[in-house]
């Protein structure tokens, strides 16, 4: 297994924040061998930012797409993600990154995730945690992501978990999705709080181009279309409503989630995930997420293909992250 690692980017109107992301990549203690944006019909200055740093890095290629008229979230970043990886090989790469132009990344996270992937032959999609900066104190503040998934701003793949799932569901919560059919077939999906691997989010998750309100309209709507059971709905919006906008944004998640069971909007149709994801489900319940996670990744350790692992990458890479 070498360390050659490719990112796909799928934007649009990010000139705000673009230069941010493109330096932190530039930066990294190990350069990717190929990033390609999709730059998904900007209508701001972002093409022309994204042409420039092409033109000084080799390894940056820019697809651009026609304005398709508006921001497209969910199904629509899939398809510009779909966009950027139709021109790639990936049997050229060992690792995969689907990643937002609105972050900044500490310089040694992608060997850093890199030697985690050498070291766990399991592990098949994982990330750090997101950071953003509170309004009102302007602290770094966590988003509050759980461990047992990678987040969807970030999500660092190895090209053979990523095939063995069918690659990403062009619809809301395809980033909840991704996880839990890793699980299902025997990998580890995880994220870790620690500072070397805390990025800050720029537009901080579930905002939403409109308003926060719409995002978590948008997060109920996913987890209905996922498959999630109404109890586990409402035991999640109850600890939403805990957090900003406190009350109001876990009672629109329960709104998004109530509306689309009411008009009988089509959900995942893979019944077998569904019921695998309602059994993790009711174990998180009972025991909360973490040993729920724990529980269930040992039992599918069997559905598991043992990919090869090179402990001197290993040992090279965790001395570069020391």
């Amino acid at each position: 297994m070498s360390d050659r690692y490719v990112i796909i980017t799928p934007c649009r109107n990010e000139a705000k924040f673009a230069r941010k992301t493109l330096d932190s990549v530039v930066n990294q203690a190990i350069q990717p061998a190929l990033w390609v944006i999709v730059d998904d019909g900007s209508t701001d200055e972002t093409p022309a930012i994204l042409d420039e740093y092409a033109a000084k890095h080799d390894f940056i290629r820019v697809v651009h797409r026609t304005d398709r008229g508006t921001r497209s979230v969910g199904g629509g970043v899939v398809e510009a993600f779909n966009a950027g990886l139709e021109t790639v090989d990936l049997n050229q790469f060992d690792f995969l990154c689907k990643l937002d132009l609105d972050l900044i990344l500490p310089p040694r996270y992608f060997p850093m995730l890199i030697a985690r992937m050498h070291q766990n032959p399991r592990l098949g999609s994982c990330s750090g945690k997101p950071y953003y900066v509170h309004p009102t104190t302007g602290i770094l503040t966590s988003e509050g992501c759980g461990d047992e998934t990678s987040i969807g701003a970030s999500k660092f793949y190895r090209v053979t978990c990523f095939r063995q799932i069918g690659g990403f569901v062009p619809e809301v919560m395809w980033d909840g999705i991704d996880c839990h059919r890793c699980r299902m077939l025997g990998w580890i999906a995880c994220s870790w709080d620690e500072p070397e691997l805390r990025f800050v989010h720029l537009r901080p998750m579930g905002s939403s181009v409109t308003n926060i309100f719409t995002g978590r309209l948008r997060w109920g709507f996913g987890q209905y279309f996922m498959g999630t059971g109404l109890t586990y709905m409402l035991v999640s919006a109850l600890f939403r409503m805990s957090k900003r906008p406190y009350l109001v944004g876990g009672l629109c998640m329960l709104w998004g989630y109530v509306r689309a069971w009411r008009q009988r909007t089509p959900r995942y149709a893979d019944q077998k995930f569904r019921t695998f994801i309602h059994r993790y489900q009711r174990r998180c319940l009972i025991y909360g997420k973490r040993r729920a996670t724990e529980i269930t990744n040992s039992e599918q350790a069997t559905q598991f293909k043992q990919p090869t692992v090179d402990s001197g990458k290993a040992r090279r890479l965790s001395a570069i992250c020391e």
